[in-house]
């Protein structure tokens, strides 16, 4: 075991020593995850608003109430609204001018001029402005009510906040029966793009980094470590552990760095790192067959590269599952990322445990189980060869 051990880390250095993975291994996936994530907006914005014109008691009073809102408010001059609606950069424009803002202190209507974006998400956002000011404006009606009957106006704003609590106020629920819409529901902003990419990324580098395998049957590597005093089955298990410690190591990094940097939740993070393994062996399996049946290094990245390309794509590692058609899922389901997309996806949105996952499971251990006795022939009589 310690032989086999020993090979393993001794394949994970080799690999992290080849400078061109640096930036495939540490960066490129962060900023895939990033731009995925870019795609499907703020999640946690209900809207941009930018807001024109003086700072007075009107435009402060609507500021705070969207913000409360959850809706991301902005300033500007009215070019620079007019700029960043037109280029969709805000949902909303809205222009609260100096006449405005003086209606509004003497209780008279106000109509606030609004500049909507061709964004489909500003449809939502003017309602929720509209609702916003015409919140600001009653209550600031009802203030003025009780202030002209001679009430304080800090009795009277006490007096509509006891009233405001005694209440109970409506209960609105709205439940969307789109499927699509039920399977993103409570997503964070990120956590599509980092289940993903770590699929596509640690199936990828696995069949990429079948190279060295070749490489160490060319230079020699293969004759002088079956030369010690190591068994052929120590350095089939070290070869197998080595590509293992590799897809692991990638994985637990995207894992590690988007809940660090983009706040992904893995949901149960030891279910997460269970599927992590077990797809993982499903990739050091891939990678041992390709590295043992090519004996080009160039060949079998090249091979790597686009056979990961093409799996990742149809097992919904590039544009999600759900939104395939029923027989491309039904298609998808022959690679081995759907199924890890499936049970990453109901423990991170659904809070699935161990029994909503286990066909999942079983059928990636099966995969896993298939490659890895395959590839341990065909790198036995590789390595056969290179003696």
């Amino acid at each position: 075991m310690r032989a086999s051990l020993t090979i393993a880390l001794t394949e994970l250095r080799r690999f992290l020593k080849d400078r061109s993975n640096i930036f495939f291994v540490f960066i490129f996936p962060l900023l895939l995850v990033l731009v995925i994530g870019a795609q499907f907006g703020d999640a946690a914005s209900s809207g941009r608003v930018v807001l024109v014109g003086p700072h007075g008691e009107l435009r402060a009073a609507v500021e705070e109430r969207l913000s409360d809102d959850g809706v991301t408010v902005a300033g500007a001059d009215e070019a620079g609204m007019l700029e960043q609606v037109a280029r969709g950069r805000a949902d909303v424009g809205v222009v609260v001018d100096g006449g405005d803002d003086e209606a509004y202190q003497a209780g008279d209507p106000v109509e606030l001029e609004a500049f909507a974006s061709s964004e489909a998400s500003s449809a939502s956002a003017v309602q929720v402005v509209r609702a916003a000011v015409q919140d600001v404006a009653l209550a600031h009606g009802q203030v003025l009510a009780l202030t002209s009957a001679g009430a304080g106006e800090d009795a009277a704003r006490r007096a509509l906040q006891s009233a405001e609590s005694s209440v109970g106020s409506a209960q609105v629920e709205v439940v969307d029966t789109s499927q699509i819409a039920q399977a993103f529901a409570g997503i964070g902003q990120f956590d599509v793009g980092a289940g993903s990419q770590l699929l596509l990324f640690v199936f990828l580098m696995s069949l990429a980094g079948s190279a060295t395998l070749i490489e160490s049957r060319r230079l020699g590597v293969v004759r002088r470590t079956m030369a010690a005093p190591v068994s052929a089955g120590r350095v089939l298990g070290g070869q197998a552990l080595g590509r293992l410690v590799i897809a692991l190591f990638q994985g637990g990094y995207i894992m590690a760095a988007t809940g660090l940097f983009f706040g992904v939740s893995w949901g149960n993070v030891w279910l997460s790192l269970l599927v992590l393994l077990i797809f993982g062996c499903v990739s050091a399996g891939a990678g041992m067959v390709l590295g043992s049946v090519m004996d080009n290094e160039g060949a079998a990245s090249g091979a790597g590269v686009g056979l990961g390309l093409v799996l990742a794509a149809l097992g919904g590692c590039m544009v999600p599952l759900e939104l395939f058609p029923d027989t491309l899922q039904t298609a998808a389901h022959l690679t081995p990322h759907a199924w890890a997309y499936e049970a990453f996806a109901a423990i991170q949105r659904h809070d699935a445990g161990l029994v909503e996952i286990l066909p999942e499971l079983g059928v990636l251990a099966g995969m896993a189980a298939v490659l890895l006795v395959v590839g341990g022939i065909t790198l036995r009589r590789s390595l056969s060869r290179a003696m």
